[in-house]
This record gives C-alpha cells, sequence and structure tokens, in this order.
C-alpha cells in the first residue's frame, strides 16, 4: 500500500476553491479553516464540517527525496514504511528484550559494511553475517506484534491508512469516526516521539524489491528515471525518490533513526483535520499530546540550481517491452508568473477527449494507444513538462515525436480559441465541486499549501489564477519554453530494433 510517488500529477492544483476563507461549498455551507501554531512550531489546521461523523486526520513533513545526499537517498521513503512498525509501546510485548537483538543485528551489519569496503570485498563472511542478522530477526519476532498500529486503527474504524513520499514531502493520513479523534492524538503523539524501527532488514528488503518492481523490471520506470537523469543533472529532482539501489542496501537503523530525529520534528509538520469535530476539544488535544514534543532542525535549504540547457538531449533505453516515448521541457516552478498557463496547457493538450494530442494522435491518425501529459517531478522547483505516449504498431516513436511538434507549432503560431479554453475551465469548476465534497481532499490540499508554500490559501489561489489564463497566454508559454534547446527526449525500444534518428520542430 505504501510507496513513493513519481511525481506530482499535473493537475493537482485544479481541485481547489478560489476564494479561501468564507468560499461556499456546493452545499452552502462555509468552508471555514482555523489555523493554530503551538509553540514547538507545529502548524495545525482544523476544518469543521457538520454532517457524517468521519474526520480525515493527515499529518505533512517538508521533507522528501530533494533534501537526501549521495549515500543516503531514499531515507525518506524508507522512513515512511518504518513509521508504521510501531513505538517502545506499540508493536511490541517486552521492548526491552526486543532491543537487545535490535542491537546485536546493527553491530553484525556494521561488521558487514566494513568488509563490503574491503577491496576485494569478503563475500563469504558477509554471508554467513547476513544469515545471523535473519537469525536474530527471527527471534527478535517472539517479542513483535506486527502491525500493531494499524489493527488499532482498523478496530476503531480506520479508513484510507497510508502515507506517500514524493520529492518535497512525506504524508500520513487516515480518516476514523469523529468520536476517535483523541485516539489519533495519543497514536500520532506516540509515533513522533517514540518510533521504534524494528524489522529493519526485512523492511528495507521490502523497499529494495519496490524499486526493482517499480524501477529496474519495469519499462515505464525505468524510462522515467532514465529521463529524469537526462534532464536534471545537476538538481536532485534528477534522483529517483525510491533511492539508489547501493544506498538502500547500505542505510543502517541508526542512520534512519538519526535522520528522523534531525527531520521530523514538530516544527517541520503540518496537520489538517477535516470533518465532524469540535475545533476546541481538536486544539486542546493538540495542546495535551503534541505541543510537549521537542522541535527538530529544519532542513537545509535546496540551494541547487540546474544550469540552464543549452541543447537537446535525447536518451535511449532499450527493453524488452512496447516502445514508449517521453519529450520533456524546462519550465519553472509552479508558482511562477508562469506557472497556470503551463498547468493549464497541460489539460489543453490531454485533459479528456476533446484535448488536442487525445484528437490527434488517438482519435484522428490513430498513431498512440494513450497520450498524457505533466509537470513534474515537483513543485517547489524548475521542473519538466512532460509529454508522454505509446506508439500502436506499425507506428514508430519517431513519427509520435513529429506528430507532437506539429502540434506544439499550431499553438505557436495561432493560440487556441476562447471556447476551448473555456471547456478547460469548466473541467476546472467541475474539480472544484468534488474537491469542496471530500473531507479528506480539503485536509491533504489545506496540508499540502502550508507545508510547501508557506499558505494554506496558495493553491487555492491557484485555481483564480488557473481560470484568469488566457488564449495568448498559452501562445506565449508553447513560444517561449517549447524550443529545441530546453528539450529531453526519451525513447523506450526493444533490443532488436535501430536506435530512432533524433527528431527536430525545425521552427526554433
Amino acid at each position: 500500500m505504501r510507496g513513493f510517488s513519481f511525481f506530482i500529477p499535473a493537475l493537482v492544483f485544479l481541485c481547489a476553491s478560489p476564494q479561501g476563507i468564507g468560499a461556499q461549498d456546493p452545499f452552502e455551507r462555509s468552508l471555514e479553516v482555523q489555523e493554530h501554531t503551538l509553540e514547538n512550531g507545529l502548524r495545525l489546521f482544523i476544518i469543521p464540517r457538520p454532517g457524517a461523523p468521519i474526520a480525515s486526520f493527515v499529518v505533512q513533513y517538508r521533507i522528501g527525496g530533494v533534501n537526501e545526499r549521495p549515500g543516503n537517498t531514499g531515507i525518506a521513503h524508507l522512513l515512511e514504511h518504518l513509521l508504521f512498525k510501531g513505538t517502545t509501546s506499540i508493536g511490541t510485548s517486552d521492548y526491552d528484550m526486543e532491543r537487545v537483538f535490535l542491537n546485536q543485528m546493527d553491530r553484525l551489519f556494521d561488521a558487514i559494511l566494513v568488509l563490503q569496503d574491503l577491496s576485494p570485498p569478503d563475500t563469504a563472511t558477509i554471508s554467513v553475517l547476513e544469515g545471523r542478522i535473519k537469525d536474530l530477526e527471527d527471534q527478535a519476532s517472539a517479542y513483535v506484534t506486527s502491525n500493531e498500529f494499524d489493527i488499532i486503527l482498523s478496530e476503531n474504524g480506520s479508513r484510507n491508512l497510508n502515507a506517500t513520499t514524493t520529492a518535497e514531502s512525506t504524508t500520513y493520513f487516515v480518516e476514523l469516526p469523529s468520536n476517535r479523534a483523541e485516539l489519533w492524538f495519543i497514536l500520532e503523539a506516540d509515533r513522533m516521539q517514540n518510533p521504534v524501527f524494528r524489522e529493519f532488514y526485512a523492511e528495507r528488503d521490502v523497499v529494495a524489491e519496490e524499486r526493482r518492481l517499480r524501477l529496474e523490471n519495469s519499462s515505464a520506470g525505468l524510462l522515467y528515471q532514465a529521463h529524469m537523469a537526462e534532464a536534471f543533472q545537476t538538481h536532485p529532482y534528477g534522483k529517483p525518490v525510491v533511492g539508489f539501489m547501493e544506498d538502500i542496501q547500505r542505510l543502517t537503523r541508526e542512520e534512519v533513526r538519526s535522520y528522523f530525529r534531525r527531520f521530523y520534528g514538530p516544527n517541520n509538520a503540518v496537520v489538517a483535520i477535516a470533518g465532524d469535530v469540535d475545533p476546541g476539544q481538536i486544539l486542546r488535544w493538540a495542546q495535551v499530546y503534541l505541543a510537549p514534543i521537542p522541535r527538530g532542525e529544519d532542513p537545509p535549504p535546496v540551494l541547487i540550481q540546474e544550469p540552464p540547457q543549452d541543447g537537446e538531449r535525447r536518451v535511449e533505453v532499450t527493453y524488452d517491452a512496447e516502445p514508449h516515448l517521453r519529450i520533456g521541457w524546462k519550465v519553472p516552478e509552479s508558482q511562477s508568473e508562469d506557472g497556470p498557463a503551463l498547468y493549464m496547457l497541460t489539460s489543453l493538450l490531454t485533459g479528456g477527449r476533446s484535448s488536442r494530442l487525445y484528437r490527434r494522435l488517438v482519435l484522428s491518425d490513430r498513431l498512440v494507444s494513450t497520450v498524457l501529459s505533466s509537470i513534474e517531478p515537483g513543485q517547489l522547483y524548475p521542473g519538466l513538462f512532460t509529454v508522454q505516449a505509446s506508439p500502436l504498431a506499425p507506428h514508430t516513436t519517431v513519427e509520435v515525436e513529429e506528430a507532437i511538434y506539429q502540434e506544439l507549432d499550431r499553438l505557436r503560431l495561432v493560440p487556441p480559441e476562447e471556447q476551448e479554453l473555456q471547456r478547460v475551465r469548466n473541467q476546472l469548476e467541475a474539480s472544484e465541486v468534488r474537491r469542496l465534497r471530500s473531507n479528506f481532499g480539503l485536509a491533504v490540499q489545506v496540508a499540502g499549501s502550508a507545508t510547501l508554500y508557506g499558505d494554506w490559501e496558495t493553491t487555492f489561489r491557484f485555481t483564480e489564477r488557473l481560470l484568469a489564463v488566457t488564449p495568448s497566454d498559452i501562445q506565449r508559454v508553447v513560444a517561449k519554453y517549447f524550443t529545441v534547446e530546453a528539450r529531453t527526449v526519451a525513447t523506450l525500444v526493444k533490443p532488436s530494433q535501430q536506435k530512432a534518428p533524433g527528431g527536430t520542430d525545425g521552427k526554433e
């Protein structure tokens, strides 16, 4: 269930209310967001929504893939898994006895790291020590109550218990009956203060297998990873959120524990609670259970910038799967002046059956089975406007690539008609209605906006900016950003195929 996200969907902002505080939802009730900052820096947002006795709870930390350094890539994603393993009081029948085995395992793994660094590595002794670690994990399991954190919540009516790690944050969420709100505070405060990263080596193997499944043994994953690495050669956006295998397999429990203590403090956390709750009582529970938790360190700022790209880059991945194409252009961060027009462009190109690329590539020319566009892999830093498509045999990625450039050339020369853009605006308004119906959706959006931008209203105001985009804005951003020099192209080809020639717009 739990896992990392390759990228933020392009239309993540398109589901917000443009008014903010006091905006009217579809049921004519006002959207009330109460914000409180505890003494330890934790920011709490309460969104009371009378109705069904259910509440959504979201905790988001501004720590993700971009904060990692060579040697510890994937640590945030591994932590996401481990924080469901329980605490000193949950998930164990005797933590003092369990800890004896945990310490023995860690000493053995420290020895393995030393042996791995020999030239050549002492593989025979490493194998013996790995076997001893597995034996110790089996012995420690006598004191472990697996998945007790999940079990407690399930027995109290929880739904949608899960978490996700992205390039820029890590988010934990669950829905509970409103009369179990105090239970959430008790469990979350315990998890923030007393996590035990039990079953560490087994869970680390699970994460390594997840990497194999999603990246190494997946044609889409391999192509995504190669595309990002080619496009972002300096900025950490080029690293996979799941991490590199050599880093994952060398992470230690102490390294993970230290990382958690440093950067997962309440001063780096946002809590959003939406549903049928009493705001006063929620605030009192926050003061009792969360306020005493000590602050941690603020993550160091991401200062690395990707140098300007001065020429087209192309990468080819050979894999025994059907061909696939990814084209990306460098674009500014989402909240930039041109951000709204670029996000509107994703919908104009691939947002439904009436979109330009869908009509051309799928319905008319029958060149592809699917075509998608997005801005990835994050929101805070300059990203990649990506169009990807799967050609239908006998058509090739070269044909599809040329057709995409032709459609962009049309927009460069002639702006879209107002009626065409109005269809996209209608989609936005429909998305707002759906989002405002959901307590969970509201909690996720409020937490995400406050975490990434410091202001819970930022993404709500983004819809207003989207609705103000004009046809000339679309034409302007296509001409400004969709150039050969800013383009990175990745193609997936079968082993028997010859390398495809590089395409060109022929217009820049």
